[in-house]
């Protein structure tokens, strides 16, 4: 068949075959099913006023600015810097340490008015004097990281780099002193990888190479929840048990709240539940775990579940408002995963990190497997180190990452670094916080928007993020008319059926929530990625096709 044709014929078949079609989608992750969504809004935006929206993705339509300013100002001089080496035409030399920190002061002091440059001395100064830094060693690493002529060395984290990125990930996400944390929390290790879609690859691999987790192993996971938690636990390599850590919290007027209850969190009390997986704050719903679910949660592992090894995807933590990552209060049992793509707009650099407590299970772990394994992985190590038995888990996993034997040439390539460490210093140094404060205001504005079109009072959950949304498109039948209608819906029409329409007839692409292991009727909307103004139509459209949904129901009741 003609794909210009797929659409119309599609629209004319009958509602049995329809709902087949519709639920065939339901099986398959909602990244591929926007496909089948993008294409037919594609193919209705040609109607008046019918430009596709496509609110399914979490790509954020903002960028840090500034310290993208500073890296291409700091290329400027590294360039320069290479040329003054060796300088034959198109060829240059690498950046010479000796002297190097005097060198940049001078060329910053020239070209003053160049963007970026301002912000670039300051960062330099803060390592200097707040960090205490060595000036040579520490411009030299932000130059030669940026020409790129180099591996990463060490290949687990650029040395400057790690301690840049520290300083940003205890501001935002591992704040200590004021909570009384556990100093330990103060020391972890960095490995910087390409966002956390790679650190997730990395971290399921190396937990199974090193028999932490074995095939059939019984894992838990927090739903809702990004689908690849869902679906690598699913693939023959690992064939996870997984259970579910659900989060039904309620409020106390019926909405969903998006919190675990205690019944939830109890599951984890069984000891053979060998790991946790979870995005914080939560990705769709967009919250974060409340302070009475955390100390639950830290009671359950410290008192009952001790070798729990729990992987906190954090990416989100920036939106709320005095946000703590579960790698503050159970540092020894969390890996903390981090990608700087939201927060600065930055996905398509692939920034991220994995932070590892010095004192953790994961060690603690390898050293208490049966003689047999530790053999086998002391082969496996041995071209690495003489004494392949005392290498630590974060440096298996980089050495696991190019499949050990390359470890030599292991590491997040150091421009990436570069910007990342700039990202993060930038955030460091905005003591006001004021670019935090515009990223909040951006989602919070468009989540009013939404809701203002839907005509509906918006919700604002406490510890929400605002990132997405969450409609739970049930609740809102019970809520404003009955559970006949309820009832009626599920009798009669495919959770995804709203989503087909809205692409329809409306060219706006939205997600299932029940992909992501949500309510079976919830959609998601991402606040991150279209201009405020889309968010309104985008209510109102909406809103328009629920109202079909009642007159239908009104239709068959009579």
């Amino acid at each position: 068949m003609n794909d210009r044709h797929k659409g119309e014929v599609f629209l004319n078949v009958d509602t049995r075959k329809r709902r087949e079609m519709e639920r065939s989608y339901e099986t398959i992750s909602p990244f591929e099913f926007k496909d089948e969504l993008i294409r037919l809004a594609k193919e209705h935006e040609k109607k008046p006023m019918r430009t596709m929206l496509n609110a399914g993705r979490g790509n954020p339509n903002w960028i840090a600015a500034a310290p993208r300013e500073a890296f291409f100002a700091l290329g400027e001089f590294a360039l320069s810097e290479s040329r003054r080496v060796w300088d034959e035409g198109n060829l240059a030399g690498m950046p010479d340490p000796i002297g190097i920190a005097k060198r940049f002061t001078t060329y910053a002091n020239e070209h003053s008015d160049r963007p970026g440059m301002s912000l670039l001395v300051q960062i330099v100064d803060w390592g200097i004097f707040e960090l205490g830094f060595d000036p040579d060693n520490w411009v030299h690493e932000l130059a030669d990281g940026l020409i790129g002529d180099n591996y990463p060395e060490p290949d687990r984290m650029l040395v400057h780099m790690e301690k840049v990125v520290h300083q940003f990930l205890v501001k935002r996400l591992y704040p200590m002193e004021e909570h009384g944390a556990d100093t330990k929390m103060k020391t972890f290790d960095l490995f910087a990888v390409e966002g956390a879609t790679a650190a997730m690859c990395y971290l399921f691999d190396s937990f199974l190479a090193n028999h932490l987790l074995s095939p059939g192993d019984r894992i838990a996971v927090m739903v809702p929840i990004f689908p690849p938690y869902l679906e690598i636990p699913q693939l023959d390599r690992y064939n996870f048990d997984v259970v579910d850590i659900r989060a039904t919290g309620r409020t106390d007027s019926g909405m969903h709240s998006w919190q675990y209850p205690s019944s939830e969190l109890d599951k984890l009390k069984d000891r053979s539940v060998r790991a946790l997986f979870m995005v914080n704050p939560s990705n769709p719903p967009s919250v974060a775990m409340d302070p009475t679910s955390i100390e639950y949660l830290q009671d359950i592992v410290k008192r009952d579940n001790p070798d729990l090894m729990i992987i906190s995807d954090d990416v989100y933590g920036t939106f709320v408002d005095g946000y703590r990552s579960l790698m503050v209060g159970l540092p020894e049992n969390t890996i903390g995963v981090y990608s700087l793509s939201k927060y600065f707009g930055v996905t398509g650099w692939r920034l991220g990190v994995i932070a590892v407590s010095k004192e953790n299970v994961f060690d603690t772990l390898l050293s208490r497997l049966p003689e047999e394994q530790k053999e086998e992985l002391n082969r496996r190590y041995a071209s690495l180190t003489q004494h392949p038995e005392k290498l630590s888990f974060v440096d298996r996993l980089v050495a696991d990452s190019r499949q050990v034997a390359l470890n030599h040439t292991a590491g997040l390539s150091t421009p990436q670094q570069v910007q990342m460490a700039l990202f993060a210093a930038f955030d460091v140094l905005d003591t006001e916080n004021r670019y935090q404060k515009l990223t909040k205001d951006i989602c919070r504005r468009r989540m009013k928007l939404l809701y203002d079109g839907l005509d509906l009072k918006m919700p604002e959950p406490e510890y929400g993020a605002y990132y997405y949304t969450e409609f739970d498109l049930a609740w809102w039948a019970a809520e404003h008319y009955s559970q006949a209608f309820v009832d009626y819906l599920q009798d009669n029409y495919e959770p995804v059926d709203i989503l087909f329409r809205l692409a329809e007839n409306c060219s706006i692409v939205l997600l299932n929530g029940g992909g992501f292991r949500g309510p079976t009727w919830s959609i998601r909307v991402s606040l991150a990625n279209l201009a405020d103004e889309a968010y309104s139509r985008i209510g109102k459209e909406l809103h328009s096709v629920l109202e079909e949904y009642v007159e239908e129901w009104k239709s068959a009741s009579h």
